[in-house]
């Protein structure tokens, strides 16, 4: 037997184990190894209706959908219709943030690798319009700069809604129609939705939440995230296999299945080039490219993507050198450690490959001072103090505001403990994990500027 048939026996003996095991209420996996596609689903749609998860479900995307994105624009790049390199407001004049000397030099790259240093958890209903990207980039006009252009990596929502825009002007025509025409179809893609109305012709997933510590998750009241946000990934469904189908042009430096060139080979092997280093945050890459996150382990290089929605998360590795890709989508539940679960060993039988440890907290923590990060930072989603107490115990308290906290999420408190440099860690994980909290910068007086967590969040107080 090849290796692929293998792994597909596993999965299909594994995946409902793995399902129940994290109260994931559905997960549809797809693999490609040796040139074949192999897939397989179970578990229920949603839990208040019982329907079955099928090969041909889809499921949203999320984040991921940044890589298509990114992939539209380097489109533009190949048709010598945009310069990466001059600042946006070149073909985007309406573009404003608060800081008006940062606006009218922000590049297009920038906005790619996460360096653009605005606020970017920015999530404004603007409609079901075919105009809500355009009307969103003036919801930006008093967002505030956290910090200089490619200073740091900070994971902006917003700046990919922007590319969105920039995508809809060069193409004059909105952006899920450019996603159709110039990636859906050209890749012969049967099952893949840019909206609610296009999902509900398939047998289509709903997100589930847990609203209660210990309790199961159960359906959420919403399917999707606002339409004004669906180049960063709000609204973007599919089936793995045709995910799959996305990962494959990037594998095969740019050419669809029918041999149709849809990227330039140099632009796929730029896009997967190291554009800025981040820190170590565990459950992230060690870089970002231009779309892509990046995993630079002993074993070789893994390029993908994460994707999290309202109780749906996704999650998209490729092995370049291999051919290998594997796509996991997922609706509720602890989805993380399922896909830790599957991806260690899929990886290691197809590819050698394997994902890097987990942080974890010391077991005999040594106390310490954590003057420089005792105070308040502050983001558009939510608010967290740091703080320590007489015993020198230090502590998270993490209050959502904005969407966050009308989509139910609940204010939360953590100890925390000394991780590394700079670097503080959870004593308790949350879904099996625990996320190191990097403090960066300086505010003038021996203080951290910033609080990273994959976004930098700005001191906002003492």
């Amino acid at each position: 037997m090849s290796a692929l048939a293998d792994v597909e026996t596993w999965i299909a003996e594994q995946l409902p184990l793995l399902i129940e095991k994290y109260d994931v209420p559905a997960a549809a996996v797809a693999v490609l190894a040796e040139g074949r596609v192999v897939d397989r689903a179970a578990g229920v749609l949603s839990r208040a209706t019982g329907v079955e998860a099928t090969v041909d479900s889809v499921f949203q995307i999320g984040s991921i959908t940044k890589v298509w994105t990114a992939s539209l624009v380097l489109q533009l790049v190949d048709e010598g219709l945009l310069d990466l390199e001059v600042p946006i407001r070149t073909y985007l004049p309406e573009f404003k943030i608060a800081d008006e000397a940062v606006a009218e030099k922000i590049t297009t790259r920038q906005l790619l690798k996460h360096t653009a240093g605005f606020e970017g958890d920015i999530f404004t209903d603007t409609g079901v319009g075919d105009d809500c990207v355009e009307k969103y980039l003036a919801v930006l006009h008093e967002v505030p700069q956290l910090f200089p252009p490619d200073e740091l990596f900070s994971y902006n929502n917003a700046g990919y809604c922007v590319l969105g825009r920039l995508v809809e002007v060069l193409r004059g025509k909105p952006y899920d129609q450019c996603l159709r025409e110039h990636l859906i179809a050209p890749l012969g893609l049967a099952h893949a939705a840019t909206d609610a109305y296009q999902a509900i012709l398939h047998r289509a997933a709903v997100g589930h939440l847990q609203l209660e510590p210990d309790a199961p998750c159960e359906p959420a009241p919403i399917w999707a995230l606002t339409r004004s946000n669906i180049p960063a990934g709000s609204m973007l469904a599919m089936t793995p296999r045709d995910l799959l189908g996305f990962a494959r042009l990037h594998l095969d430096g740019g050419v669809a299945a029918d041999g149709t060139r849809l990227l330039e080979a140099e632009t796929v092997t730029a896009m997967q080039q190291p554009q800025v280093a981040l820190p170590y945050l565990g459950l992230m890459g060690t870089h970002w490219g231009l779309g892509w996150e990046l995993f630079a382990t002993p074993d070789g290089l893994l390029v993908g993507h994460d994707g999290n929605t309202i109780g749906q998360a996704a999650f998209l590795r490729m092995v370049p050198e291999r051919g290998v890709a594997i796509a996991l989508l997922t609706n509720g539940g602890d989805a993380f450690s399922l896909y830790r679960d599957l991806y260690s060993h899929l990886l290691a039988e197809l590819a050698d490959v394997r994902l890097p440890e987990m942080p974890a907290p010391p077991t005999s923590p040594e106390p310490i001072d954590a003057a420089r990060y005792v105070g308040r930072y502050s983001a558009e989603v939510f608010d967290i103090d740091i703080t320590q107490d007489a015993d020198r115990r230090i502590w998270m308290d993490l209050v959502p505001s904005g969407v966050a906290e009308e989509l139910g999420e609940k204010a939360e408190r953590k100890e925390l403990v000394a991780f590394g440099d700079d670097s503080l860690i959870p004593v308790e994980a949350d879904r099996g994990m625990f996320m190191p909290h990097v403090f960066v910068g300086d505010d003038g007086a021996g203080r951290a500027l910033y609080l990273h967590v994959g976004r930098a969040v700005r001191r906002a107080g003492a």
